[in-house]
C-alpha cells in the first residue's frame, strides 16, 4: 500500500458529493479502475465489478462468486516445516454485464466518436447503479442510452440489467449484443508466471446451450475442483418488427437484437442474469438451479426486483443509518462505507467476507481478522443476521483450524490469517501463521454477538466450540513461568513491523479475554461443555492463566510497550526519512523493521479500543501520545483505531483528520489501490470513527455504554444501532445527547458513566460537558493525516433528517 496523499488543487474529484448517492458527472479514463471498484454491486455471494455494459475500456473485468478459487502454487525460497504448499486464488468467473450495442454497425465505444454527456449515479437506498449517455458515432449517429444495473439482496442468485437506447435526431439500425463470456483476458497478472498460468482461462467449458433468449454455461475450475453454472434470460419490448437470435459455444453465450429505431421510438432489454456454484453438486443440478433463479427472478419481474431491493435497504437503514452536519464527505462516505459492508455481508449465508468484499481480486480474495475485528462489529449491530452467518463460516472450518493446531504441535484451533475455504495461505510466517491472535479476535466477535443478540441458539451451536478451541489454543501456547506469570512468547501482534515477539500487549490481552469467556460460556452450558470434554480442570486452568496473564508496563517510560522490551528498541529515523520510502516495507529490509520502534499499523491503541477496560484513562492518554509519534499507518486498517481512540482521550479534531482517512479510503483512493477492489474495513472504519468514535459507543454484559464529544467540524451527529431487540436512535450535539428507543422493550444505557433505563416512548437526553482540549500530538515526520476543513460541498438541507430512511 502507498501513503496516503492529499488531492492537489489541480484534480478534481471524482464524484459530486451527496448524501444518498454516489454521482459520477462525467466520465474519467484515468479513474476507471476506481470507478470499478466503488461502483460495484454485490449481495455477498455475487459481485459485479462497475465495469462499463459494454466492457470496454475497462481497468480490470470482474465477476465474482463468494469462495470460488483456483488452487495456486506458493513458492519459498527455501521450504519449512509447517509452510503451506498451495495458496488460493479467487477468480474472475463468468462475465453477465456485457451488453455491447452497434448503432449503423458502428460499435458503441466511449473512446471513438462523440461523448456528449456520461453519468453514473449509485444509489445507496434504491441498490442500483444507472448510467445515462448520449453519444455520436463516428458517422454522427446520436443516440441516447441509459442502463440500470442491480445484484438483488433479496433473490442471492440474481443480477439484472435493463438496458434502453433510443435515437435523438434520425432514424438508426440498432444491434444490441447480450453477452455470457468465461475466461476474459486479464490485465498483467504480475511477475510471477506460474500465477499467470493458473488464472489464465481458469474455466473448463462442461455445458452450453441456448433456447429463445435464454442461454446457460457451466464450468469447472481445472484445480480446485468446484463447478459454477451462469444463466441468462431477456425481456424485450421495442418496434414490431425485430429480428432476435441466440447462440453459444463453450466460453460464448450470446443473444442477438436487431431492429430500426425512429426518433420516439425506444429499444428496451431486461436482462436477468443468474449464478451458483458448489464443489459437490453435479453439472445437471447446477444447471437446474440457475434455470430455477432464472424463472423466479422473471416471475417477480424488473420492478418486482426493484421494490424488493429497496424494501430490504429500507429496513436496513432504518436500524443502521448514521447523520452527520457539518462534514458532508464524511455524510457520504458513511454512508458509501455501510452500503458496501452490507453489500459484503448480506447474503454471504456461511461463507466469508474478503478483505475486498467481493468488488476486486486484492489480496487474492482473501479473508484476514480484518473481518471478525472490524467489519462484524458494523454488522452485529446494525445487520446481525450477516455477523451470525460469518462465524458460523468459521464454525464449518473450525475442523480444518484444528488440524492446523496439531500439525503446529498445539491443543485447541489455529485459525489461518489468510484463507478462502480454511486452509492456511499465507507463505510468510512472521506477518502470517505467527498472527496467532486472529484466534482471540474470532472469539471476541462471538462474544460481542452473543452480548448483542441474546442469541442462545448460536451460543450452544456454534459460539461454544469456538470459545472452547480458540481457548485450548492460548492454555498451549502459552506457559507459566518460575514465578507463576502466564506468559505468550514467539508471536506477532496487529503491527507487522514488530514481529514475533514475547507478551504483545494486544494478543494478551485477546487471549485473557478468549479464555475468561471460554469458560464463562462453558458454565452456562455444562452439557454440551462435557460433550466437548470441557472438564473442571481444564475451565479452571483458563481462569488461572488469564488471571496471571503478562501485560508488560515500563514504569521509566510510564507507558505500556506494544510487546515485552519494544520501549528498548532504537527509535527509526522518521526525520531521514523521505516520503517516497513509504511504505516502508516496500524500501526496507524487514530485520530493520523488527528491531525498531517504527509501527505499521495501530497495535497497542487497539488493544485500549477492544480491551479499554484493562486501561487507567491516564495510561490512554499517555499511551496515545507515545504511539502517536511511532505509527506510520502503512495499512490502511489504523486510522479507524487511531480515529477511535482520539476521541476517547479529547483528541477530538486529530480523531477528525483520522475519521476523514478511514471513511474516504477509496472515493478520495488516498493508497491509490482502489482499483484492486475496495477496503471493506475502511468502509466499516468510517462507522467506528463516528460511533464508537465521537458516540464513544462500547458495549458489554447487556449494557450500552456511551460517552459522546463531537469535534468543532462536526455539528450534529445521529445514528441507529440494534441491540437485544432494540432499535435505537442516538442524537448528540454539542451541549447534549438524546437517546430514543424507536423499537423494542428497553435497555439499559450509560452516558458518560450515568447508567440509567431507556424506555420505550421516553427520550432521554443527557448534557456533555466539554473538558479542556489537551494540546494536539505528534506524529512522525511527513505522516500527518490530512486535516479535515471546512468543506465547500455542505449545502442547506443536505443533511435534514427528513430526507433519511423512516423511522
Amino acid at each position: 500500500m502507498t501513503e496516503p496523499e492529499s488531492r492537489t488543487a489541480a484534480e478534481r474529484p471524482v464524484y459530486a458529493v451527496d448524501p444518498w448517492c454516489v454521482r459520477e458527472p462525467e466520465l474519467r479514463l484515468d479513474r476507471l479502475p476506481q470507478s470499478e471498484s466503488v461502483f460495484a454491486l454485490s449481495n455477498g455471494h455475487l459481485g459485479l465489478r462497475g465495469n462499463l455494459d459494454e466492457g470496454e475500456p475497462h481497468g480490470l473485468p470482474g465477476t465474482y462468486l463468494n469462495s470460488f478459487f483456483e488452487n495456486r502454487p506458493l513458492p519459498y525460497a527455501e521450504a519449512g516445516y509447517g509452510y503451506p504448499e498451495e495458496g488460493q486464488t479467487v477468480i474472475n468467473v463468468t462475465n453477465g454485464k456485457l451488453i455491447r450495442l452497434l448503432v449503423d454497425d458502428e460499435p458503441f465505444d466511449v473512446r471513438y466518436g462523440r461523448l456528449h454527456r456520461h453519468e453514473r449515479v449509485l444509489d445507496m437506498r434504491a441498490g442500483t447503479l444507472t448510467r445515462e449517455v448520449e453519444w455520436s458515432s463516428p458517422a454522427d449517429d446520436r443516440v441516447k442510452i441509459t442502463s440500470t444495473r442491480i445484484v438483488s439482496l433479496a433473490q442471492r442468485a440474481v443480477a439484472a440489467i435493463r438496458y434502453e437506447v433510443e435515437p435523438v435526431n434520425e432514424a438508426v439500425r440498432i444491434v444490441i449484443q447480450s453477452e455470457l463470456v468465461a475466461n476474459e483476458t486479464l490485465p498483467d497478472l504480475g511477475d510471477d508466471p506460474r500465477v499467470a498460468a493458473v488464472l489464465e482461462s481458469p474455466l473448463v467449458g462442461e455445458e452450453h446451450v441456448h433456447n429463445g433468449t435464454k442461454v446457460v454455461l457451466v464450468h469447472a475450475t481445472k484445480g480446485s475442483g468446484l463447478r459454477m453454472a451462469a444463466a441468462m434470460s431477456h425481456e424485450i419490448d421495442g418496434p414490431e418488427r425485430m429480428a432476435v437470435d441466440a447462440e453459444s459455444s463453450p466460453d460464448v453465450g450470446r443473444v442477438t437484437v436487431a431492429t430500426e429505431l425512429e426518433p420516439g421510438q425506444r429499444l428496451r432489454i431486461v436482462k436477468y442474469i443468474a449464478y451458483g456454484w458448489s464443489s459437490r453438486r453435479s453439472r445437471p443440478a447446477l444447471h437446474d438451479q440457475v434455470v430455477g433463479a432464472l424463472a423466479a427472478a422473471r416471475h417477480t419481474g424488473w420492478d418486482g426486483l426493484l421494490e424488493q431491493q429497496s424494501e430490504y435497504l429500507h429496513d436496513f437503514w432504518r436500524g443502521a443509518d448514521v447523520e452527520v452536519d457539518g462534514d458532508a464527505e464524511i455524510q457520504q462516505a458513511v454512508r458509501f462505507g455501510l452500503f458496501h459492508v452490507l453489500q459484503a455481508g448480506a447474503r454471504a449465508e456461511r461463507r466469508m467476507i474478503p478483505a475486498k468484499g467481493l468488488t476486486g481480486p486484492g489480496y487474492d480474495g482473501h479473508t484476514f481478522w480484518d473481518t471478525e475485528t472490524f467489519v462484524l462489529p458494523v454488522l452485529t449491530y446494525t445487520h446481525p443476521a450477516a455477523a451470525a452467518d460469518v462465524l458460523a463460516w468459521r464454525h464449518m472450518t473450525l475442523p480444518m483450524a484444528c488440524e492446523r493446531a496439531r500439525q503446529l504441535g498445539l491443543s485447541g484451533s489455529a485459525f489461518p490469517w489468510r484463507t478462502i475455504r480454511g486452509q492456511e495461505c499465507s507463505g510468510y510466517w512472521p506477518a502470517g501463521t505467527a498472527a496467532f491472535h486472529i484466534n482471540a479476535d474470532i472469539a471476541d466477535a462471538v462474544v460481542r454477538y452473543v452480548d448483542a443478540t441474546q442469541d442462545d441458539r448460536f451460543e450452544r451451536e456454534i459460539g461454544l466450540r469456538l470459545l472452547v478451541e480458540t481457548a485450548r489454543l492460548w492454555r498451549g501456547l502459552g506457559h507459566h513461568d518460575v514465578e507463576g506469570v502466564f506468559r505468550i512468547d514467539g508471536v506477532t501482534g496487529p503491527d507487522e513491523y514488530t514481529a514475533v515477539v514475547d507478551n504483545n500487549v494486544y494478543t494478551n490481552l485477546m487471549a485473557r479475554r478468549n479464555m475468561q469467556e471460554a469458560a464463562r460460556m462453558a458454565m452456562r452450558h455444562p452439557d454440551l461443555a462435557e460433550r466437548l470434554g470441557v472438564t473442571t480442570e481444564e475451565a479452571a486452568s483458563w481462569r488461572n492463566a488469564a488471571a496471571a496473564m503478562l501485560v508488560p508496563y515500563d514504569d521509566r517510560l510510564g507507558v505500556h510497550p506494544q510487546s515485552e522490551g519494544f520501549t528498548n528498541y532504537a527509535k527509526w529515523d522518521f526525520p531521514g526519512t523521505s516520503s517516497d520510502h513509504y511504505p516502508l516495507l516496500l524500501n526496507f529490509p524487514y530485520f530493520d523493521l523488527y528491531r525498531k520502534q517504527v509501527v505499521k499499523q495501530a497495535d497497542l491503541v487497539l488493544a485500549m479500543h477492544l480491551c479499554g477496560e484493562a486501561f487507567t484513562p491516564e495510561q490512554k492518554r499517555r499511551n496515545f501520545e507515545y504511539y502517536e509519534a511511532l505509527t506510520v499507518r502503512d495499512s490502511s486498517l489504523s486510522a479507524q483505531s487511531q480515529a477511535v481512540l482520539a476521541a476517547e482521550v479529547g483528541q477530538l479534531d486529530l480523531a477528525h483528520d483520522y475519521l476523514g482517512e478511514t471513511a474516504l479510503m477509496d472515493l478520495h483512493d488516498l493508497n491509490r489501490n482502489t482499483r484492486d477492489g475496495l477496503h471493506i474495513a475502511s468502509m466499516a472504519g468510517a462507522w467506528s470513527g463516528l460511533v464508537a468514535g465521537f458516540g464513544g459507543m462500547r458495549a458489554a454484559d447487556g449494557c450500552l455504554a456511551f460517552a459522546p464529544r463531537l469535534p468543532e467540524g462536526i455539528s450534529r451527529l445521529a445514528f441507529r444501532m440494534r441491540y437485544r431487540g432494540n432499535r435505537l436512535r442516538v442524537t448528540v450535539r454539542p451541549e447534549s445527547a438524546v437517546y430514543e428507543l424507536r423499537e423494542g422493550p428497553g435497555l439499559r444505557l450509560r452516558h458518560h458513566g450515568e447508567e440509567f433505563t431507556l424506555a420505550p416512548g421516553e427520550p432521554a437526553e443527557r448534557p456533555i460537558k466539554q473538558p479542556p482540549a489537551p494540546p494536539r500530538v505528534a506524529q512522525p515526520h511527513g505522516r500527518e493525516p490530512i486535516p479535515r476543513r471546512s468543506d465547500p460541498h455542505t449545502r442547506d438541507g443536505q443533511d435534514d433528517p427528513a430526507r433519511g430512511p423512516a423511522a
